[in-house]
């Protein structure tokens, strides 16, 4: 799942990246308001982990602009503020869920999923393109009913590219949203990964899902 976070606490911040990507997810990170909200107002995530207390706009700022801007992505609000009021108005403008620091980042993790699910429902957790199928909540993927085994950076890169059938990515772009900001933008490792992801398709469905771009990148390839 692709995950917004927002937090200017670099401590907290590199602990709960750290933390998620182990866990499978994809976290998008920015250290200040103003360029949160731009990013979870023109880019679709599943979930935002939002801390309430970041320069520029303020958490519950945010969150109150996304709502009206008829956003309605998961919220989960990271707080130190122990006080009931904090979290009413969090949970009144339209917040999903609440963490209070320090946490654990394995709870985070599972009140992800526990927004997700109460917000898609299951089936919409469910991505299938012909005869591959992507179960978001359980991490597993199908081909024919069989079981597809991957490593979760196999996983997150099928799954970037499934959500959406015919778009290009450049090697770049699959970069950032998979490995993260910080590898070389010179290295094979995206055209290392796509091949594996073949071969472990390709005895189950000879159809070629994942289609090169010469000199762009890859996209996933429509049903007919």
């Amino acid at each position: 799942m692709n995950v917004l976070f927002v937090e200017d606490e670099i401590k907290i911040a590199d602990f709960v990246r750290a933390g998620l990507k182990e866990q499978g997810f994809v976290v998008d990170y920015f250290d200040n308001g103003d360029d949160g909200y731009m990013q979870a107002l023109h880019n679709d995530y599943d979930v935002i982990v939002l801390d309430i207390m970041v320069p520029g706009k303020d958490g519950l700022a945010i969150l109150k602009q996304l709502r009206n801007a008829g956003r309605n992505v998961p919220v989960i609000l990271l707080t130190a503020r122990n006080e009931l009021d904090d979290r009413l108005q969090g949970l009144n403008l339209g917040a999903d869920d609440y963490i209070a620091k320090p946490f654990f980042v394995e709870e985070l993790g599972a009140r992800i999923h526990a927004v997700v699910r109460r917000s898609v429902g299951e089936r919409q957790n469910l991505l299938s393109v012909g005869t591959l199928k992507l179960d978001r909540i359980t991490r597993e993927v199908t081909c024919h009913q069989q079981v597809i085994e991957l490593t979760s950076r196999e996983f997150n890169l099928l799954e970037y590219l499934m959500r959406s059938p015919g778009q290009v990515f450049t090697r770049t772009q699959i970069l950032e949203h998979v490995w993260g900001y910080d590898f070389n933008p010179n290295t094979n490792v995206v055209d290392v990964c796509i091949q594996r992801i073949r071969r472990k398709i390709e005895p189950l469905d000879q159809t070629v899902w994942i289609e090169s771009i010469r000199g762009v990148g890859y996209r996933f390839r429509k049903p007919e």
